[in-house]
This record gives C-alpha cells, structure tokens and sequence, in this order.
C-alpha cells in the first residue's frame, strides 16, 4: 500500500482500511500460532500498513484542528 493513495482517500475510508487490516492482521497471527503461516513477510506488510494508516489519520486530524 502506498501512503499517496491514502492521502486521497476520506478519514471514514481510512478507517473502514484500518478495521480491515486489524481483522486480516488477527488472522494472520492466528495462523502463525497454529502453524498454518504460508507468507510470514505478509505480517510484517499488514503492520506497516496499519502504521501508515493510522499515521494518515493522525496528519489528517492535526491539519483539520488547524484550519479550524
């Protein structure tokens, strides 16, 4: 995922990526602890995109605070 197409999307778009990425995040750890992991880099991604997604959240509230 690249942050310039999560600058573009709205906060309740940004949101709806961050629950999804929470959810695919769970599952994954879940098949890691059963041992049914195919791709543990895709982990690693998952996490980093959630970081993104929250880093874009926050600018986006910091910069509505401000031209309020």
């Amino acid at each position: 995922m690249i942050a310039k197409e999560l600058h573009d999307k709205t906060p309740d778009q940004l949101r709806d990526e961050l629950v999804n990425l929470k959810k695919e995040a769970f599952n994954l750890r879940f098949q890691q602890a059963t041992g049914q992991l195919e791709n543990p880099a895709r982990l690693r991604a998952v996490k980093r995109d959630v970081a993104r997604v929250k880093t874009v959240l926050t600018q986006k509230a910091a910069s509505a605070a401000t031209d309020a």
